[in-house]
């Protein structure tokens, strides 16, 4: 199999008439959650379970087999080991990078300098960091089953000798504006995948960039719009839509897939965004009646922020005094507002979790 010859962006010969509907369906339930999202004064706090659920899904994409609980776990002593405290790293990279990015952008354009940054977060210290974290490829590489040789691939990426250029040209429409940005977007993304540009974590990388081209686009107000769940959800239609781009050049059936995925993910995502305000203005009511404190709502963003924790993470990371937090845990254990998970031992704290958030998280609360 000979190595990919991309298409030159932008893409001409697009179906508009066909696509024209579900690029107003995925405006619209996207413009819906993006007023959601402006009336939401920490999001940053008020949203780490969305960010904390698409750094997970994201790397399950690609093979990791840790849950939302289990990184929270890690993060709150209950240490993991094995392939699992593996996975666990990868996730809290995938996060982080996701963090980093937001101040950069503030500032600057996606740059292909960048990405690079975001790629050596992504791979530091975990499986990949043999696989020149930062750096795009200099070899030849390919995609298919374990041990398979080149003529045998599913898909072979563009060769090393004409990546930089294709870079360049990804990175020139990036800052240009197409017909419609959610239709850029589907094409940035695509484009990247089928590059391929460094040996490894390829797949995640692109992820991250959705949400941070459509906050640099000024299409969402913070960069915070996860798509994960839904091409997790459909990854064989995911994988199966890309590769009839390298097969075919079915850019159609791909922009249509991406599409229909934001439009699924925005009415997602709206859905737990009200979920998730509507219990924080009733968990600000119930703890400020529970404790009558002056911390409430440095406690409440303590557990929003963290909803696995051991109880000095209050203290360190809230300003709440040790006497106050000794006072509070027994008060909302009892009300059923936290869950001991592990009592404390010793100079070992107790690690508890606040449960109604967690299960917005995960899909489990009843919109």
């Amino acid at each position: 199999m000979k190595p990919y010859q991309p298409d030159k962006l932008p893409l001409d010969g697009l179906d508009y008439k066909r696509l024209l509907a579900l690029v107003g369906d995925a405006n619209a339930e996207l413009a819906r959650y993006d007023g959601l999202l402006q009336g939401i004064v920490n999001p940053a706090i008020m949203l780490s379970p969305l960010t904390n659920e698409e750094a997970v899904l994201s790397s399950k994409i690609e093979g990791t087999q840790a849950t939302v609980d289990d990184v929270l776990e890690q993060e709150a002593g209950l240490l993991k080991d094995g392939e699992k405290a593996k996975d666990i790293q990868e996730i809290i990279n995938y996060r982080e990078a996701l963090r980093a990015s937001h101040q950069y952008l503030k500032e600057r354009p996606i740059t292909l300098a960048f990405v690079r940054e975001l790629h050596k977060i992504l791979l530091s210290s975990v499986r990949g960091q043999d696989k020149t974290p930062g750096e795009i490829r200099t070899e030849q590489n390919w995609i298919g089953r374990y041990g398979c040789t080149m003529e045998q691939a599913s898909f072979v990426p563009p060769s090393p000798l004409q990546l930089q250029d294709h870079l360049d040209a990804w990175q020139a429409y990036l800052a240009d504006d197409d017909i419609d940005i959610l239709l850029q977007t589907a094409v940035m993304h695509a484009q990247f995948e089928l590059l391929h540009p460094f040996k490894d974590g390829n797949g995640r990388i692109g992820r991250i960039l959705i949400p941070l081209f459509l906050y640099q686009k000024k299409k969402i107000s913070q960069p915070m719009f996860y798509l994960s769940a839904y091409l997790e959800a459909h990854r064989e239609e995911y994988y199966s839509r890309l590769q009839a781009i390298s097969r075919d050049g079915d850019w159609n059936s791909w922009i249509a897939f991406f599409l229909q995925a934001i439009t699924e993910q925005a009415k997602n995502n709206s859905a737990k965004v009200k979920a998730i305000m509507g219990l924080y203005d009733d968990m600000k009511k119930q703890i400020h009646e529970i404790t009558h404190s002056q911390y409430t709502v440095h406690l409440l963003d303590a557990i929003f922020d963290r909803p696995i924790f051991d109880s000095s993470h209050l203290v360190k990371h809230a300003d709440i005094p040790v006497a106050s937090v000794k006072s509070f845990i027994p008060k909302l254990k009892k009300a059923g507002i936290l869950t001991e998970i592990r009592p404390a031992r010793g100079r070992t704290p107790a690690v508890l979790a606040f449960g109604q958030l967690l299960n917005i998280a995960e899909g489990k609360h009843v919109f």
